[in-house]
């Protein structure tokens, strides 16, 4: 396939973050496609919750609606039957003796990427865009920017092709996160963002709470907490 210089490939996992790169892509890219993992996570109902998504966003707006193409789930059960993590597993969250949360799945992104990288490369895409974070997160070493530019680099070496990775939220923590949402879509995608994506890591999506859905006490739940109650703050303030 030749290869686009307007095409993306967006990881969305149906969560917070993937979605409003999702969207922030939409703006940017003539072609836009998606991909997701189904690796055996506890929290699989986040994989449910990305066909839903997916059609919101075509609806809020036109130009979205054209834009917005494929969507690839690979299946990677391998990774859950080699880690002990509490995302693969019916296992208490805690830290763990290596002073990383136990929700950390060793290699976990750096797979995701090549994958996508190979994906990419098949459907003539040589931008990837992912939602990884290292303002507000759990430490975890995957999230980087240090590992997602030695990613880039590796890709690009490996396929012989300039493979660029955009990740939106690098620098931003989760309150930003929600006012970027506003921003690209207007209080219908922070609605969306709100009511439709799903971050805990439990998987409950029995409780709704101001900022979403989820168990309320996991470290995903927390950090969204906090991070709306941030926004709502500083939009009082202004």
């Amino acid at each position: 396939m030749t290869v686009s210089p307007d095409a993306a490939l967006v990881l969305f996992s149906g969560g917070q973050d993937s979605s409003v790169c999702l969207a922030w892509a939409l703006e940017r890219f003539a072609r836009v496609e998606t991909i997701g993992f189904d690796y055996g996570q506890r929290h699989a109902v986040e994989l449910a919750v990305r066909p839903r998504i997916r059609e919101s966003l075509r609806g809020l707006q036109p130009e979205w609606a054209a834009r917005l193409g494929d969507d690839h789930v690979l299946k990677l059960e391998t990774l859950a039957a080699i880690s002990e993590t509490a995302l693969t597993r019916d296992m208490q969250i805690e830290m763990a003796g290596s002073g990383l949360p136990n929700t950390f799945v060793p290699g976990r992104n750096l797979i995701f990427l090549n994958y996508a990288g190979a994906l990419a490369y098949r459907r003539g895409i040589r931008d990837l865009v992912a939602g990884m974070c290292e303002t507000d997160y759990s430490g975890y070493p995957d999230c980087r920017n240090d590992t997602i530019r030695a990613v880039q680099s590796a890709l690009s070496l490996g396929m012989d092709r300039d493979m660029t990775i955009h990740t939106p939220l690098m620098r931003v923590d989760k309150a930003a996160t929600f006012a970027l949402a506003r921003e690209i879509g207007g209080q219908a995608l922070l609605d969306l963002v709100i009511e439709a994506t799903h971050s805990c890591y439990l998987g409950d999506r029995n409780h709704r709470h101001d900022w979403g859905y989820g168990c309320g006490t996991c470290p995903a739940c927390r950090l969204r907490a906090e991070g709306f109650d941030r926004f709502l703050q500083e939009v009082h303030e202004h």
